[in-house]
């Protein structure tokens, strides 16, 4: 019969993904060059606005990504590729993922992004999923372009009308972003349900872990403030002894001094805890009869910084006592013999020598 249906031809999956990975071969070290450029105005951002973040990432699409995404069919006929253009409708051949520590730093990332780029689209998929009352995949999704004024500096006008894609997500979003990607990827089949319900919960329990950690971060800071205001009002019974209070105290009692490093406090908020030490009044009660400044001419012939002056002061106030029970001596106690003979030239050079130890080593 004439009129016989006809077989239809099968579309050329394999042809259509060789051509597209031969097509981005041409391009791929422009998207290379444009990712690097897109980090370095990034980086330079948030670092300027002081934005606390774990890391940014970026690349050009990989080779075998690309393929991959070239052979998924159309939802809507299974005989047709999603991407008909795959250089044209694939729009994360660049791509840039900001990995954020707390919440609260995702709106000022997004003010950076917007602030530099043009968006084309953005898509925040929790509010996503906070309309369709489900629980998963967190996280706000950019597809961007350089702003004109870019283009007219030479180094940028190769990028014209180049596209990347910027995600934005904490480190706790990262983590169960990662893990169910891996799984769904390396299923040769769709993942089981009774897993993706598994992975819904455990994104219920990351949200939730996400504003514990947010709460504890401003928790933080805020009684950081409090101790520093603390210690300007000599309300020192108040204060736990840490790295952040210690440094306050110092500050005000010895002069602050800019070589001192955060390592530097946290090792001597260390010693002091192991030697009984617990609030910044007991530090005070031990050493607030004495002058740094003239103990560390006496011992050094020079003003010394700041930690080593605080060190004379201990040794000042608790005698024998700052020697036999300091951690840094008892490992090594080869070097007691130094601090020895330090007490020896204070008593020499009249100064009074306490024997202070806090109430936990008495």
């Amino acid at each position: 019969m004439e009129n016989e249906l006809k077989q239809v031809k099968s579309f050329d999956y394999e042809q259509h993904k060789q051509n597209a990975i031969n097509e981005y071969l041409k391009i791929r070290d422009i998207y290379k060059s444009f990712c690097i450029e897109l980090k370095g105005i990034l980086e330079k951002c948030l670092v300027e606005k002081k934005i606390n973040f774990h890391s940014i990432e970026a690349r050009a699409k990989s080779i075998d990504s690309l393929g991959i995404k070239c052979i998924i069919p159309s939802e809507f006929d299974q005989n047709k590729p999603k991407y008909i253009n795959p250089i044209k409708q694939i729009t994360d051949l660049a791509g840039i993922r900001i990995i954020t520590f707390f919440p609260y730093s995702l709106m000022d990332v997004d003010k950076i992004i917007n602030s530099e780029f043009e968006i084309l689209e953005k898509s925040d998929k929790g509010e996503q999923l906070d309309k369709e009352e489900k629980l998963g995949y967190q996280s706000i999704h950019y597809l961007i372009k350089l702003k004109s004024k870019r283009f007219e500096l030479a180094e940028y006008k190769r990028f014209d009308n180049l596209i990347a894609e910027i995600q934005v997500r904490t480190i706790l979003q990262h983590a169960w972003a990662e893990i169910e990607h891996d799984i769904e990827y390396k299923s040769f089949t769709t993942i089981p349900t009774f897993i993706k319900k598994r992975f819904r919960a455990l994104a219920g329990l990351i949200e939730i872990a996400d504003r514990e950690f947010q709460s504890i971060h401003d928790d933080d800071i805020k009684l950081r403030n409090e101790a520093r205001q603390s210690v300007l009002e000599d309300r020192l019974e108040e204060i736990e002894i840490t790295p952040d209070s210690l440094k306050a105290y110092l500050d005000k009692r010895l002069g602050v001094d800019g070589r001192m490093t955060d390592v530097s406090y946290s090792y001597e908020t260390r010693y002091l805890l192991k030697m009984g030490f617990s609030k910044l009044k007991q530090i005070d009660d031990c050493i607030k009869d004495y002058n740094d400044d003239n103990i560390s001419r006496i011992l050094e012939g020079s003003r010394q910084g700041q930690i080593n002056r605080f060190d004379f002061l201990l040794l000042a106030g608790m005698g024998e006592n700052f020697i036999n029970i300091h951690p840094y001596f008892i490992e090594y106690p080869n070097t007691k013999a130094i601090y020895n003979e330090q007490l020896k030239t204070l008593i020499k050079k009249g100064i009074y020598i306490k024997n202070y130890v806090p109430e936990e080593k008495k």
